[in-house]
């Protein structure tokens, strides 16, 4: 016993001076649960390749290519874990519907999914149900104020108020507390994955409210109801958040259940 707890001393000495990856991850191995790996490409903000497989970040959604703050994120992303040993930990599913395995991504102590929420690069995602991080990522953005969560500062930012948000009949209400129209062209609904809806030309007057409804048809639109069709669901039951954005992109308010 007293020879092995020696054994193990020396392995963590050598590897603090020579910095050698083998022996980083047979101490990870040794002291942590996961799987140990060392990344070999960055995708983007939320995925990574290891092994020549995709790997994509449990628990969070960042920009797609194009969208602010999509290069930011990738760069972010590429400088905690590129070329370095990390250790995959999984959740209740292993694969989403593209074969990609879902995992948190450690190195070190630090949490990077988790990292890239705190740094306003990425939103909490929890399609598959909430887990034991859960309340982690949701305290992160709640506490996050740059990049991703700025909130905005129009003169309407104070005025839109969510009223009602029935997520299982896929209805959302905003009303206009001021007593001046406010203009929501191009201000954006979005959940907490890819699912988007752009206002079109459109002002909320003066104290009315205006409801916009999830449809499957084309309807025509009415100066109270605005229809945001999709071929399927845009609200998930197992929890979901919607974000509301301004013209700028900035955050104007946020609803998780």
């Amino acid at each position: 016993m007293k020879k092995n707890v020696i054994v193990l001393l020396s392995l963590i000495i050598i590897l603090f001076i020579v910095n050698y990856g083998f022996l980083d991850s047979l101490l990870i191995n040794f002291f942590g649960e996961g799987e140990v790996v060392i990344v070999e490409r960055v995708i983007d903000g939320d995925t990574v390749v290891v092994n020549d497989s995709s790997i994509r970040l449990l628990g969070i959604n960042s920009p797609e290519k194009g969208k602010e703050y999509y290069n930011e994120a990738k760069e972010f992303l590429e400088e905690a874990v590129l070329n370095k040993n990390a250790v995959l930990k999984f959740g209740k599913e292993k694969y989403d519907k593209y074969n990609r395995t879902l995992a948190y991504v450690f190195v070190g102590n630090k949490n990077l999914n988790l990292e890239l929420v705190k740094n306003g690069f990425a939103n909490f995602y929890f399609p598959s149900g909430k887990d034991i991080y859960y309340n982690d990522f949701k305290k992160a953005w709640e506490e996050c104020e740059i990049n991703l969560c700025e909130m905005s500062e129009e003169e309407c930012a104070d005025c839109i108020k969510l009223k009602e948000f029935d997520y299982e009949n896929e209805i959302v209400v905003f009303y206009n507390k001021c007593d001046f129209d406010c203009e929501l062209t191009e201000w954006e609904i979005k959940d907490e994955g890819r699912k988007s809806f752009v206002f079109p030309k459109f002002v909320l007057g003066k104290e009315e409210s205006v409801k916009v409804i999830v449809l499957e048809e084309e309807k025509a639109n009415s100066e109270s109801e605005i229809f945001w069709i999709r071929k399927d669901y845009v609200w998930t039951d197992s929890g979901d958040t919607l974000f509301l954005r301004d013209g700028e992109g900035k955050l104007v308010l946020w609803r998780a259940y």
